[in-house]
């Protein structure tokens, strides 16, 4: 595990906004940590990069302790919180030239950091020039400049239109696909991360409401078999008479849990030998949406 927390509890005053939370990152995943706003994501953020100190709990990322490593640790990670910090008077170029002075890092790496995130052709336009995606791309370039292990984003979309976030999530399947790093990005929206991400954590009042793969949380959410019928109440009825299990009915359909595609075939054989013409049939898909918002709901 790249991130590795066991009770990690944090209070501001009189309340508790992170809760013996026990996050498990895997390396070369890319980690989707949701939940609603004020949830606590942004405040374990803080504490996995050290700018909040560990009240209760503890935190070993690359499989040390961060207290006790935490030079070694945080040089190894690449960080953007909410909006970049960005010179909007200086060009992208002369932002990560600046940078790459103050990290000492070679500047030959400022070109390969603007190829990365496909800002070569904007390399000398003034950043406060840039859209909100082109800005958000040079913060990860920032972020990415020193070579880190792992890139930490705290809600990197806020405020980008479609395009710019299809450039943002683009870019980072890129990162740990051909480029071999971890990436754990927050989010209160699942359908902005669901695309990408191979391992999620969902939080709320700062607890933590599930953790796994991105294929346990839609295991969780049964896809069902969607039936168009003249009249859905007697098709129901005799599907439940003939052992099918009828999960809802309204006036133009009914829902049968799904189980593979020859039950598929079945319900559709059955309803139309019987007197039942089928109109439509299909497997409706998974809404991870309304699941997300069922368990944060529901806490």
């Amino acid at each position: 595990m790249v991130i590795n927390t066991e009770g990690l509890t944090f209070t501001f005053g009189a309340q508790k906004v992170v809760k013996s939370l026990s996050l498990q990152v895997p390396e070369g995943s890319i980690y989707g940590f949701l939940g609603p706003n004020g949830a606590g994501k942004t405040t374990t953020i803080k504490l996995l990069l050290n700018l909040l100190k560990t009240q209760e709990g503890s935190i070993h990322i690359f499989g040390q302790e961060l207290q006790s490593n935490r030079i070694n640790i945080l040089s190894q990670i690449g960080s953007l919180i909410e909006q970049p910090a960005i010179y909007l008077h200086l060009s992208g170029k002369e932002n990560l030239l600046n940078r790459a002075l103050l990290l000492q890092i070679p500047a030959k790496r400022v070109d390969e950091m603007l190829h990365l995130v496909h800002l070569t052709d904007a390399a000398d336009k003034k950043a406060g020039q840039y859209s909100l995606g082109m800005k958000q791309r040079l913060g990860i370039a920032l972020a990415l400049l020193s070579d880190p292990k792992l890139l930490i984003l705290d809600e990197p979309t806020n405020g980008l239109d479609p395009n710019g976030i299809i450039e943002v999530r683009e870019l980072l399947v890129r990162l740990v696909n051909q480029h071999q790093k971890t990436v754990f990005i927050s989010s209160h929206l699942l359908a902005e991360v669901e695309r990408m991400a191979t391992h999620v954590g969902i939080i709320n009042h700062g607890e933590l409401l599930f953790q796994g793969s991105i294929k346990d949380l839609e295991a969780m959410s049964q896809p069902l078999v969607q039936v168009e019928t003249e009249n859905t109440v007697d098709a129901a009825n005799f599907l439940t008479r003939n052992n099918f299990t009828v999960a809802d009915v309204n006036d133009h359909q009914l829902f049968v849990p799904y189980i593979n595609k020859q039950q598929m075939g079945e319900i559709n054989a059955l309803l139309n030998k019987n007197g039942h013409t089928v109109f439509s049939i299909n497997k409706q898909q998974k809404d991870l949406e309304k699941l997300f918002l069922a368990i944060t709901q529901n806490a």
